[in-house]
């Protein structure tokens, strides 16, 4: 009997010659690193070396992130993958009222260029690739780390790294938006250019399927929506002038990896067919590199478990394997401990390990695509694609991507997959190891990472010596300037990165878009 995928497609207990009836592999696979890039975007993948080990951190000050940098790079880590508290991700300082209780707790503070000069102490930035999960504020955070770099000595074209950027998935999935979405759209675009002429190795947005996944989508659902954003991006660049080769090529993607190996394998090789197809045939991109959906992948925090943590290990082991197996070009694995608190400095170590052990003690990266002519893998591969254009046709049909999150669709649709897994889960349907089966009498202590509460208090307090000791006549001129070019067609990246030198803050930047540009309201629910 045929068990359902999670995306609900069927998966038969046997897959033969009959499940590829008509199947051109010239056609559906191609080479490594050549059109349509189903087995990977580049020729060799990781037999000449591994993907790029990251690991996502930040939490508290500056000071406090520096010194985990500082230990996961002598742990073997080779990218910094940089975590933001909620302030800084909406837009607030850390004094601000509405930022009462959060500040440090789910990601670092940056309050202005000095908390980013303290967060990269040390740290020399020409030789680390740094990604920064923002999205709203990105274009603050990305210039913040240009400045600190320029203070290092480094020039802007040796910078790489990802910033986030991905302000659309906010409206469907996680709410940490401030802007409208067709101001937001403008700023994207203005980062393109801006990163195109100035850090051209930097990688200007990595459009997220992450977070719906988070907040229940399926992996149908997820690559479907986030290749339809990033559709979105791509034709608000082309109308704003842009030529699609010249900043096609440094797009990425980020994605979750389940427990589910074999769809999230097929989800994988999907979504880059799917996004070298529209990239070639609907944009006219001629770049090769225009055509190659780079991602990277985080295991999925959703499926952690607070019960029984250390279960968790296995299954990150699972999610990292499948990424891996699915072509990722960078990888965070989640730390055990997750589901309860931050993680501890041991349990950030162990999910690094686990990404070194499938390096470096399996035969999995001594070959290209190893699932490549799976009469199982092809068939679901081809099943995922199927139903992933069908539903971008649907967000087609209601405008684009912009259009359909005007009306909540994308939204219903996740909400309505996300109550069909809460229900699958609460009747037993859905096994989860230690929740719902296979459960303790009594759970075993645990100890978590806790964040000090008087972290708000002393970024209060520097954020009071910033502002008596800077020029603030400078600050207002900056920020009348930057107001200027938001009400106007001008790249605002130019003045909001004097207003940052000057040393305005995160909060008084934005402060001063959300006076041109508003802030949203969302919709009704679709």
């Amino acid at each position: 009997m045929a068990r359902d995928s999670e995306s609900g497609l069927p998966i038969e207990p046997v897959y033969g010659p009959a499940a590829l009836t008509g199947w051109d592999p010239d056609e559906k696979l191609g080479d490594p690193g050549a059109y349509p890039f189903t087995r990977g975007v580049y020729p060799t993948m990781y037999t000449g070396r591994p993907w790029t080990m990251r690991q996502y951190a930040g939490f508290g000050t500056a000071a406090e992130s520096n010194a985990r940098y500082r230990r996961l790079i002598d742990h073997g880590t080779t990218g910094l993958s940089v975590a933001f508290d909620l302030p800084t991700q909406m837009g607030h300082d850390s004094d601000a009222p509405l930022a009462h209780g959060e500040v440090g707790r789910v990601g670092v503070a940056i309050d202005s260029v000095e908390d980013m000069r303290m967060l990269f102490d040390g740290i020399p930035l020409d030789r680390v690739s740094t990604s920064m999960t923002i999205n709203a504020p990105a274009a603050l955070l990305l210039l913040l780390y240009q400045l600190v770099a320029e203070e290092q000595g480094v020039p802007a074209d040796r910078l790489t790294g990802t910033v986030q950027n991905d302000v659309l998935k906010e409206y469907i999935a996680r709410g940490t938006y401030i802007f409208p979405p067709r101001p937001s759209l403008r700023l994207t675009a203005d980062v393109f250019r801006y990163c195109t002429a100035e850090i051209p190795k930097w990688n200007m947005i990595s459009i997220s399927g992450y977070h719906m996944a988070e907040a229940g989508a399926s992996p149908v659902q997820e690559i479907a929506f986030t290749l339809a954003d990033g559709i979105e991006y791509v034709r608000t660049a082309v109308t704003a002038g842009m030529d699609i080769d010249d900043f096609a090529p440094r797009l990425s993607f980020f994605f979750v990896a389940r427990t589910t190996l074999l769809e999230e394998v097929a989800k994988f090789r999907a979504a880059r067919r799917i996004w070298a197809r529209v990239m070639r045939e609907d944009f006219g991109a001629r770049n090769p590199k225009s055509l190659m959906l780079r991602f990277h992948t985080q295991t999925a925090g959703v499926q952690l478990t607070a019960q029984q943590p250390e279960v968790n290990l296995a299954r990150v082991t699972v999610q990292a394997l499948a990424a891996v197996l699915g072509g990722t070009q960078s990888l965070h694995t989640n730390s055990y401990d997750e589901a309860l608190a931050l993680p501890t400095d041991r349990s950030a170590r162990l999910a690094l390990r686990t990404q070194q052990v499938l390096a470096y003690e399996t035969d999995v990266p001594a070959t290209v695509d190893p699932f490549a002519g799976s009469y199982a893998v092809e068939r679901m591969t081809d099943d995922v694609e199927e139903a992933a254009l069908d539903l971008m046709r649907k967000v087609e049909d209601l405008g684009g991507a912009e259009a359909a999150i005007e009306r909540g669709f994308q939204k219903a649709e996740i909400e309505r997959n996300a109550y069909r897994i809460a229900r699958e889960t609460d009747s037993g349907e859905r096994v989860v190891v230690g929740v719902n089966r296979f459960r303790l009498d009594e759970e075993e202590p645990y100890e978590p990472l806790r964040v000090d509460p008087a972290i708000e208090a002393r970024q209060a307090e520097r954020l009071t010596v910033l502002r008596a000791g800077r020029d603030q006549q400078a600050v207002d001129s900056a920020l009348d300037a930057l107001r200027k070019a938001a009400e106007g067609e001008d790249n605002v990246l130019y003045p909001m990165k004097e207003a940052l030198r000057a040393r305005a803050t995160v909060g008084e930047v934005c402060g001063a878009l959300r006076q041109v540009w508003g802030t949203h309201t969302p919709p009704d629910t679709f």
